[in-house]
C-alpha cells in the first residue's frame, strides 16, 4: 500500500513538474520585463504606456524634488520610483536622458472643486495632483494603473504610436471632471502659446508651443471622450473665459461629466508635430474604434512580436527578466516624429508632406553609436535605414548632421560628430540605398568640414586648443571617430584623396598624448600641455572631458585600438596601464558631477565613453580578463531593483551594453562591423533576423563559474577568432561557446585571431 502511494506522489509530483514547465515555456516575453527597472536614482528611465518607437509615451508625472544637492536631476523623465505623488498623465517623456523636458498635454481625472494649479509637494490641498500607494501600481509594456487616493480614481493608460489612451473608473462622482492644463512645466520647459478649442460635446482640439532643452517646439493634439461632456470651462491661467476656445500663455479646459450615470470615462488624446487637422486624422487611422481592453491587447501584441525578435534560454530568471527589460528600453527611443500619412515637420519648421520614409526624433547620438545603434543594425535594420533618410533630411533642413534632435530642434547636446558614426557603419553594413548614398556622404563631409565647434582647427590638420574650447580633448577624440568612419566611406565611394585627408584627421586624437603626463591632455595654442594637471578631474565645462576623466579618456580610440596601444608604448605597458583602470582607487577628483558613476577603479561604467573598455582585453591576448570584467558589470550594475542601473539609461545605450553582453559580444568598434567576444550569459539565444534567417548562440558548459570561453565553434566548424563580422551574423547560423572555469590556454592567444 505504502509502495502504491509513494508511486501516486511521484506521479502527481511530475505531472506538476511537468505543468510547471509547460507553463514557464508558454510565458509571454512581455511578463518579464519590468519598466520600474532604472526609475529610481539616475536611470531616469520613462514609465507609462507606450509602444515601440511611439510619438506618445503616456504616463504619470510627478512633482520632482528641488534642485538642492542635484535631486531634481532624477526626475528628467517626469517620473522617479522614490515620489509618492502623481498630479496627473501626459503625452510626452523621455527615457534615460540628463535633461529633463517633455511632459506635453496635462490631464488630470479629478472631482470636487476645481483646482488649476499642481499640489505643492506632500501636499495634495494645495492644488491638482494626489497621493498614491505603490501597491495599486502596475505598468508593463503598453499598460499602465494606478489608483489616484485623493480623487479615488482608478486611471488605466494604453496607447498607439500617436495616440494616448486613458480609462478612468470614478468612485467618487461629485463634480467628476476632467482638467486639461497646457500651461502645466517640468523645471526645464516654458509653455510660449497654448490653446485649445470644442469641436462638438465629445471633441477637442488644440496646440501647446513651447521652449525648453528643445527650443521651439511644436505639438498639436486632438481630445476625444467616450461620454457627453455636459459643460466645458476654458482658462486663461486661472482667469475664466466666456468662450468655448481660448489662447493663452497658459491655456486650461475643465470637462465636466456626469460620473453618476456612467463612472467610466475613456480618454483618447492623439499627437501630431504638424496640425491639429492631422492630429485628428491620426486619432481616426489609429485608434476610431474599439474599447479601452482592445487598445491594450493590440499594444501587448506589438510588445511581445518586438521582444520575440531574440529568444534567449536561461534558468536564471533574474537574467531573463533583467536582458528583456534591458530589450524594451532599447525600443522606447527614438521616437517617431511624423503622422499616419507620413506628413512631419522639419528642423527649419516646415512641413513635409508624404516622406518616403518614418520621420524619427529623440536620438541621443552620441550615446548609442556605441552599441545601440550597431545592436539596431542586427536585429531591426530597416530602423537604421529610416534614421539615416531622417539624418539626410535634417542635413538638408539645417545644413549639417544632427548632434542630439528633440521634437523638431537641434539641442547640440554632447561632443564630436556622432551622425556620422552611425553613418559609417550603415554604409559599411550596406544599409544605405544606393540613390542616397552619394547625397549622404556630401552631407557628412560638410558636416566634418565646419568652421565651427572647434573643426576650424582640425580643417587645418591641427588640434582644438585648450583655451579656446572647454572640454577640447573629449571634442577631439570623438571627432577622430567619425573621422576614420568618413575615411572609410569615402574609400568605398572611391575618393581616395578625402579617405587619406579624414585618415590623417583620425589619428589627430595622438597630438593630445601628453608623455611627461601619460595621458590626453589639455594642449593650449602655444603648445604647451595643462598644468597642473589631475587625471582624476572631471568637473563638467572646465576639464578638458565630457563625462569623464582622464583615466577613461586614456582608452577612447576605438576607432584606432592598435595605434592607440602603440601610442602608450606597446603591448605590455598598455596592459600595464589598462589593469590599472580598475584596480585603482574610485575615488573621484574634487567636484566630480554626480553622473559619474558605476566605477570600478576608474572604469565608469555609468558613462557612456568607458563602454567598450572591459572588452580591449581581447587585443591583447588575455580575453579571460574581458570574461572576467563583463561578468562582474553585469552582477553589480544590472539588477531587477528599480535602481537596477547605474547611470543614466540615455535612450538605450546603458540597455544595449548589457543586451549585447548578455548574448556574448560588443562593437568595440561601432564602425568596423565585428562583434569582440566577452562571455556569454545564456544557455542558448535565438536571433530572428528581418531577412528571414535566424542567428543562433549555444553556450556549452555555462554557469556563473564557467564564464571563461575554452573554445568556438561556427556551424559546426571550429572557430579560432575572438570577434565575429556582421555579415556572419546576418547570414545566419550557430554559434557555440564551449565554456570553462579556467582561463584557457590557447583561446584568443594568438595575434592573427584577435579582433
Amino acid at each position: 500500500m505504502k509502495h502504491v502511494i509513494k508511486q501516486v506522489f511521484v506521479a502527481i509530483l511530475l505531472s506538476f513538474t511537468a505543468t510547471a514547465t509547460i507553463k514557464a515555456q508558454n510565458k509571454s516575453l512581455t511578463s518579464y520585463v519590468n519598466p520600474f527597472i532604472g526609475s529610481e536614482e539616475h536611470g531616469h528611465v520613462f514609465v507609462g504606456a507606450n509602444v515601440p518607437f511611439g510619438a506618445v509615451q503616456l504616463g504619470p508625472t510627478q512633482i520632482g524634488r528641488s534642485w538642492d544637492k542635484f535631486n531634481g536631476w532624477d526626475w528628467c523623465s517626469g517620473y522617479n520610483y522614490l515620489s509618492q505623488e502623481i498630479l496627473g498623465f501626459t503625452h510626452t517623456h523621455l527615457s534615460g536622458t540628463g535633461i529633463g523636458d517633455l511632459n506635453d498635454i496635462m490631464i488630470v481625472p479629478a472631482n470636487g472643486a476645481v483646482q488649476l494649479y499642481p499640489m505643492k509637494f506632500e501636499k495634495p490641498a494645495t492644488g491638482y495632483g494626489s497621493l498614491f500607494s505603490k501597491k495599486t501600481e502596475i505598468c508593463h509594456p503598453g499598460f499602465y494603473q494606478v489608483y489616484l487616493e485623493k480623487y479615488k480614481v482608478e486611471a488605466k493608460l494604453t496607447a498607439t504610436e500617436r495616440v494616448g489612451i486613458h480609462k478612468y473608473h470614478y468612485d467618487k462622482t461629485d463634480n467628476a471632471h476632467i482638467l486639461v492644463d497646457l500651461g502645466f512645466a517640468m523645471n526645464w520647459d516654458k509653455p510660449v502659446k497654448t490653446f485649445i478649442k470644442q469641436v462638438n460635446d465629445s471633441t477637442f482640439t488644440g496646440y501647446r508651443f513651447s521652449t525648453g532643452w528643445s527650443k521651439d517646439q511644436r505639438l498639436y493634439f486632438s481630445i476625444r471622450t467616450s461620454q457627453p461632456i455636459i459643460k466645458a470651462a476654458f482658462y486663461s491661467d486661472s482667469t475664466l473665459q466666456n468662450s468655448r476656445e481660448i489662447e493663452s500663455g497658459h491655456a486650461k479646459a475643465v470637462l465636466y461629466f456626469d460620473a453618476t450615470r456612467n463612472p467610466d470615462m475613456v480618454l483618447k488624446v492623439a499627437i501630431s508635430p504638424v496640425s491639429e487637422e492631422n492630429a485628428l486624422a491620426n486619432m481616426n487611422t489609429e485608434a476610431a474604434n474599439g474599447n479601452f481592453e482592445v487598445f491594450q491587447n493590440k499594444a501587448d501584441q506589438v510588445w511581445e512580436r518586438t521582444l520575440g525578435a531574440i529568444e534567449v534560454g536561461t534558468t536564471n530568471q533574474a537574467h531573463k527578466e533583467v536582458f528583456y527589460t534591458a530589450l524594451f528600453h532599447m525600443f522606447l527611443g527614438p521616437t517617431l516624429f511624423n503622422d499616419a500619412n507620413n506628413d512631419y515637420r522639419g528642423t527649419d519648421k516646415k512641413v513635409y508632406k508624404s516622406a518616403d520614409f518614418k520621420n524619427y526624433t529623440t536620438m541621443s547620438l552620441w550615446d548609442i553609436y556605441r552599441g545601440w545603434a550597431p545592436f539596431m543594425s542586427i536585429v531591426k535594420p530597416s530602423l537604421i535605414n529610416d534614421i539615416a533618410s531622417t539624418m539626410l533630411a535634417i542635413d538638408q533642413q539645417q545644413s549639417r548632421l544632427p548632434v542630439w534632435p528633440l521634437v523638431g530642434s537641434e539641442t547640440d547636446c554632447m561632443v564630436g560628430n556622432p551622425a556620422i558614426i552611425i553613418l559609417a557603419d550603415a554604409f559599411g553594413k550596406g544599409l544605405i540605398p544606393a540613390g542616397k548614398k552619394e547625397q549622404l556622404y556630401k552631407a557628412m563631409k560638410r558636416t566634418a568640414k565646419r568652421d565651427s565647434m572647434g573643426l576650424q582647427y582640425l580643417n587645418k590638420l591641427s588640434y582644438i586648443p585648450a583655451d579656446k574650447m572647454h572640454e577640447s580633448v573629449a571634442w577631439a577624440m570623438e571627432y577622430a571617430i567619425a573621422d576614420a568612419g568618413i575615411a572609410k566611406v569615402a574609400m568605398s565611394l572611391g575618393k581616395k584623396s578625402d579617405s587619406e585627408y579624414f585618415s590623417k584627421r583620425g589619428q589627430l586624437y595622438k597630438l593630445y598624448y601628453d608623455k611627461s603626463a601619460g595621458f590626453f591632455n589639455g594642449r593650449f595654442a602655444d603648445g604647451k600641455f595643462r598644468r597642473p594637471f589631475d587625471p582624476l578631474y572631471s568637473v563638467p565645462v572646465t576639464s578638458d572631458y565630457t563625462e569623464g576623466n582622464a583615466w577613461q579618456y586614456l582608452f577612447l580610440a576605438p576607432q584606432d585600438v592598435r595605434g592607440l596601444i602603440q601610442q602608450l608604448g606597446g603591448q605590455k605597458t598598455f596592459k600595464t596601464r589598462l589593469d590599472s583602470l580598475f584596480t585603482m582607487s574610485s575615488e573621484l577628483g574634487k567636484g566630480t558631477a554626480p553622473d559619474v558613476s558605476g566605477l570600478i577603479g576608474q572604469y565608469a561604467h555609468g558613462n557612456e565613453p568607458s563602454h567598450h573598455i572591459t572588452y580591449l582585453y581581447n587585443y591583447l591576448g588575455e580575453p579571460w580578463k574581458t570574461a572576467e570584467l563583463v561578468r562582474d558589470v553585469v552582477q553589480k550594475f544590472y539588477t531587477t531593483k528599480p535602481n537596477g542601473l547605474c547611470g543614466n539609461e540615455d535612450v538605450g545605450q546603458m540597455s544595449a551594453w548589457y543586451a549585447f553582453s548578455a548574448l556574448g559580444m560588443y562593437s568595440v568598434n561601432p564602425m568596423e562591423g565585428k562583434y569582440v567576444f566577452g562571455s556569454p550569459l545564456f544557455d542558448s539565444a535565438k536571433l530572428h533576423l528581418e531577412n528571414g534567417k535566424i542567428f543562433s548562440i549555444i553556450t556549452k558548459n555555462n554557469s556563473e563559474q564557467n564564464k571563461y570561453i575554452q573554445k568556438i565553434e561556427f556551424n559546426g566548424k571550429p572557430y579560432p577568432f575572438t570577434y565575429i563580422s556582421h555579415k556572419n551574423v546576418m547570414t545566419g547560423g550557430e554559434l557555440v561557446f564551449y565554456m570553462g572555469a579556467a582561463p584557457s590556454k590557447t583561446y584568443g592567444i594568438s595575434l592573427t585571431n584577435q579582433p
